[in-house]
This record gives C-alpha cells, structure tokens and sequence, in this order.
C-alpha cells in the first residue's frame, strides 16, 4: 500500500510512531525507524536520500533518539557519508549532525564508539578548495559533527589530531567573506578543537595563526562577523603557547580589541529592537507556514529548506541576537580563562618569582625564556591588557540586570533567555578578575566600593532575592571574593547584617554546593570583620547561630566543613566575639557536634568525597579539636 508524505518527505504518520514505539527494543522492520533505516540500503539514490532526509528531520525531536540507536543507526548511517550519489551524502551528512546535535553528551559518545569518526574524516580529506561550493552543506553538517563529538570525547579528539583535517576547517574559516555560515562552524569547531589539546599545538605553523588573524582583522559589522571574531579570539587564546615571540604583543592586543568590542555592544537596546523587528516582519508573512509556500493553481510548493543549522529558516532576527549574545558569553568566558591562574600552581609561581635576581635578564626576564606569554609574565602582560581596553568597566556593566524592556522580550519568549546567561558568566568573570587582579588595577578602595554596591542593588533591588541557582551561583562568588579583598583593605562594608542574613538564607535553601559554600564564607568573612568592631555581638550572635544550624544540619559534609570553618574564623578573637559565643553557647554546641562531624567523616568520606575534600575535611576536624580547646580557655578566664 502506498503511504501519503508530507511536504517534508515524511510519512504524516511517522513522528507519532517513532515516539511511540522508541522505548522498544526492536531488530525487526516492522517500525518507521526500523523501516527508514532498511531503505538506506536501497540500490535507488533516490530512496536512500529520502530515507536520510526522513531521519533527519526525526531525530531533531530528542524523543525518537533511542530508537534509532537501538537499531545501530550510526553505523548503517556512517557509510553514506561516501555514498557515491553527492546528493545522499549530503543528507546523511545531516542526519549524524541533527543526531550529534540534538542527542547531547550520552549520545555523541555513543556515536564516536559506533565509529562515526572513519568516514567523517575520510569525507573531509577528500574535499579540496575547487569542490568547496559543491560540498557546502555537507561540510557544514561535518564541521557541526566534530565539534558536538569533540566536546563529548576524547577519543574523537584524538582521532580528529591524527587525521590531518585541521588544513579543511582552516579552508572553511578563509571563506568568511563569501560563506559566513560555513565559517561560522568551522570556528566553533577550533576553538572547540584547541582547547586544552596540547597534541594539536605541535602541529600549529603560521597558517593556521595567519588565518586566524586575517579573522580577527576582518571589519564587517554583523551579528555573525562578531560571533566570528570572537571564536577565533578564543582560539588564539587557546593556542597562545604557540605564537611567535615577535608577534606576540601584537596579536594580544588584536585579541583583547576583539572583546572589548563585543562586549561594548548593548543586547539590552538590541534585542528590544531585533524582536520588534521579527514581530513585524511576522505579520507580513502570516501565509508562510512550516516550509509551504501560498498555493499556487491549487498546488502547494515545497521550500528549499535550509539545513544548515537547527534554527527554522527565516528567523533573521533571532539568529542576530544569537550570534550577539553567543559572541558576548564567548567573549566573557575567554576572559574567565585568561583570570584563571592553575597552572602553573601558586605555589610554583611563588617559587618562581623568588629566584635569584642575578638571574633575571634587565627586563625581568629570565635568562632562556623571553615568550611575552611565559608563565613567569603571563599575568602582568594580560592584566595590563585588560587595563587598556578597559574590559573590567565592560564587565561589569554586563553583570546588570538587561533593561526592562529587555527583560519582557525574555520573559515572554523563551527562545530569547539567553541574555540572563550573559549576566551569569559576567559575574563569573567579575568573581575572577577580583581573585587574581590587585586592587589598584581595579580601580582601588573608591571603585571597589562601588562595585560592591552595584552587587547588593543586584542582590537585594528586587523584592525577593533571586532564586535562579546559576545567579545564585555567580553572585556569591563574587561577593565572596569582593568581600575578601575589602576586610584585607579594611574598606567599610555596604551590606547590613539582615541583608547578610537574607542572603545567607537564601543561599543555604539552594541545592547547588558552590552557593551554599559561598554564602558560608561570606558570612565568615563579614563576621570577623565586625568582631574586631564595636557594639557588634548582636550581630555576630545571628551570623553564629545561622553557622551552626549548617554545621548540624547540612547533608553534605563539605557545607559542613565551611560553616565550621566559618565559625573559627568569626570567633577566634576580640571582646565582642567572646560575648556572643557565650550567648549561643558555641562552646557546648560544637563540643556535641565534634563527634557526630568525626563519624560522618569515617562513615561517608570514602565513598562520596575526593582525596582533596577529604584531606580539607581531616584539617578542619583537627582544627575544631583545637578551637574547642581555645574556647575553654576563654571560658576559664
């Protein structure tokens, strides 16, 4: 019997079937995913194509996944990719990228151990610069594959090191100016690809820099143009160890110019005004529905669809602010990566800035390693970049909330929440700069005040603290880091102690431990700054009762540890401290606590917490023995 398709090419009745029967393990054909996997076999390239075509378009529902991977689709997919019909690789090509795209962490592991790999790279070896315009969407589809596995596997980027289609995606980034979408892909996928892989560095020369470069050179004012620059930033960024010494200075400032850039680009004016735009245009468009054209001699036309990405076509509007607040959150999370100082460790940079001065070359240089990007000047020479550009003053700006009007578009079209990610990772960021920039970099004790004033208007404007676990999560550690640096400074605090109680309540009710932990040493680092003041065992008497309720009670023994770590630091001296831990009985309260904290150690250390929580947890149960002791001194004075 024959089926009835719709303008798709799909059968009317083939979603609904696959969604229902993809929870059943099935090896027969008697399925519309078994049936559409069988005609990939078919002798006809017409078959085969429509068959691809069909399980494309499934697979973008996350719902159908498992029941084409239940039946081996990757691997009867995968050959096609060198079908000898150009028209079958190139849907086939799509369908492994809506899979890769839409099936997550789980299901592009699966795909990288089904071995998608050996004809993804072969396809791309065979492609040259001429067959480009021929191969474009297929190369798009591949670009999208590898970095969707890339992100999900190690083992593809090894397969991806070794398979010498590096000089493809640099073709691909060269195209910017005539095929920005191809470009686009191909720069995800490098920056993706570089990022801590130090095998893919021993084969970086300077065409891959000098592209990259030409890249960040490049002046067209578009959405996707930034997005462009922005990636290929990170990628510098990323292969930073190995650029050239005389190009160093250069390429960095070309590198920080690019983010200063993107970030001075108000989303909160645009995006009001790219959606006003999309409205309009939708009215003028109310005939178009879902790829049929308006009827013609009763006839509908099917639309060339656009496979190119996961966005429906003719969304112009959303895919501007896509690329505006993708190329913002890149930019700040580049930024993020640049504040961050793991490697080498703290220590060995102690270490090392101690060395002999006989050693050091006249410009602070040692002997043998004159890289402007050396560990040894790393930090002083980005830091100053950062300076010039003026990105802390950007950053910060980023972590306000968007403009109302902003803030409406977001709430009533979910497709546009993007924009509170960017306050996220600006917060993030902030928290970074504050960890590893001095003060006088940041503007000193004025603009350091100030910035914690704008981070309690974020916290405490609103009505009610904000629930929202990833703002939680930013905003606290950058509290924590900002609070550390102004008890150190001994700059006066702009937070009242119910501000402080309201955020801590807030914070110890989030199931996410990174929020709970902050709030915990924000209130220890607030505490003992007020012991050494006057007048302030009131307060202090709530910051220990609120401390000691999540050192009791808390599930999770590294909160624990915080708020009793939070306790020694609130009550280890002054005259204030001392009356209110005799207020709250501190002393019998940890002293029936030490060894219920000592059994849980013993009981569920092991099992559920790292060799480095682990010996953290043994340091602060020796140290509560000790503190216990330090409290009945006092008490026997």
């Amino acid at each position: 019997m024959m089926r009835n398709f719709n303008a798709e090419g799909l059968s009317v009745t083939a979603v609904k079937e696959v969604e229902e029967d993809h929870d059943e393990v099935c090896d027969g054909v008697d399925s519309p995913a078994g049936e559409l996997l069988e005609k990939l076999q078919s002798p006809s390239a017409d078959v085969r194509e429509f068959a691809c075509a069909s399980i494309s378009r499934l697979v973008q529902q996350s719902q159908t996944i498992p029941g084409f991977l239940q039946r081996d689709a990757v691997r009867r997919l995968g050959p096609l990719l060198l079908d000898r019909s150009l028209a079958v690789r190139e849907t086939a090509t799509g369908a492994l990228r809506n899979l890769s795209a839409c099936g997550g962490h789980e299901v592009c592991e699966d795909m990288v151990k089904q071995d998608v790999m050996t004809p993804l790279t072969a396809l791309l070896r065979e492609v040259s610069l001429p067959m480009f315009l021929w191969f474009f969407h297929t190369i798009l589809s591949c670009c999208i594959i590898t970095l969707s596995v890339s992100e999900s596997s190690s083992q593809a980027l090894s397969v991806f090191n070794k398979a010498g289609i590096l000089d493809v995606i640099l073709q691909c980034l060269e195209r910017h100016t005539h095929n920005i979408k191809l470009a686009l892909s191909a720069a995800h996928c490098l920056h993706t690809v570089t990022e801590d892989n130090a095998e893919l560095l021993c084969s970086m020369n300077n065409a891959v820099l000098g592209t990259l470069e030409s890249v960040l050179r490049s002046s067209q004012a578009d959405m996707a143009h930034t997005l462009l620059r922005t990636l290929a930033a990170g990628s510098v960024w990323n292969l930073k160890s190995s650029l050239p010494t005389a190009r160093q200075a250069q390429t960095l400032n070309a590198l920080m110019a690019t983010l200063s850039q993107c970030l001075e680009l108000d989303a909160g004016t645009l995006i009001p005004q790219l959606r006003q735009a999309e409205v309009a245009r939708s009215a003028t468009e109310m005939d178009e529905e879902e790829g049929v054209e308006p009827r013609t001699n009763g006839k509908a036309t099917k639309i060339d669809k656009d496979f190119s990405d996961l966005l429906p076509r003719g969304k112009e509007e959303l895919r501007e602010a896509t690329a505006l607040l993708t190329a913002q959150q890149t930019s700040l999370e580049i930024i993020v990566n640049m504040c961050c100082s793991d490697d080498p460790s703290d220590d060995e940079w102690e270490e090392a800035s101690s060395s002999d001065e006989s050693e050091m070359c006249p410009d602070g240089l040692s002997e043998g390693n004159t890289s402007l990007l050396s560990p040894l000047c790393l930090s002083a020479e980005v830091h100053g970049a950062l300076i010039n550009h003026n990105i802390p003053e950007k950053v910060l700006k980023k972590t306000q909330f968007p403009s109302s009007e902003a803030m409406d578009v977001c709430r009533h079209n979910p497709t546009w929440k993007m924009m509170h990610r960017v306050q996220y990772r600006a917060l993030t960021c902030l928290h970074n700069m504050l960890s590893t920039m001095d003060a006088e970099s940041l503007g000193g004790a004025a603009a350091l005040q100030a910035v914690a004033q704008h981070l309690s208007t974020l916290v405490f404007s609103p009505p009610d603290i904000p629930k929202e676990e990833e703002f939680l999560e930013a905003v606290t550690g950058a509290m924590r880091s900002l609070l550390q640096i102004i008890a150190y400074m001994k700059i006066p605090q702009c937070m009242t102690p119910q501000q402080l109680m309201s955020l801590s309540e807030a914070a110890t009710c989030c199931d996410v431990v990174s929020v709970r932990v902050n709030a915990l040493a924000i209130l220890g680092i607030t505490g003992s700054t007020l012991a050494q003041e006057k007048r302030t065992a009131e307060t202090l008497q709530m910051i220990g009762n609120a401390l000691l309720q999540v050192a009791t009670k808390d599930a999770n023994l590294v909160v624990c540890g915080e708020a009793l770590d939070a306790l020694f630091d609130v009550f280890a001296d002054g005259d204030e401290a001392e009356r209110a831990a005799e207020n709250i009985n501190l002393l019998s309260a940890l002293k029936a606590l030490q060894p219920v904290f000592k059994a849980k150690i013993r009981k569920e250390g092991k099992g559920k917490y790292s060799p480095e929580q682990l010996c953290v947890l043994d340091n602060i149960k020796v140290n509560l023995r000790r503190f216990i002791g330090y409290l009945e001194t006092v008490v026997k004075k």
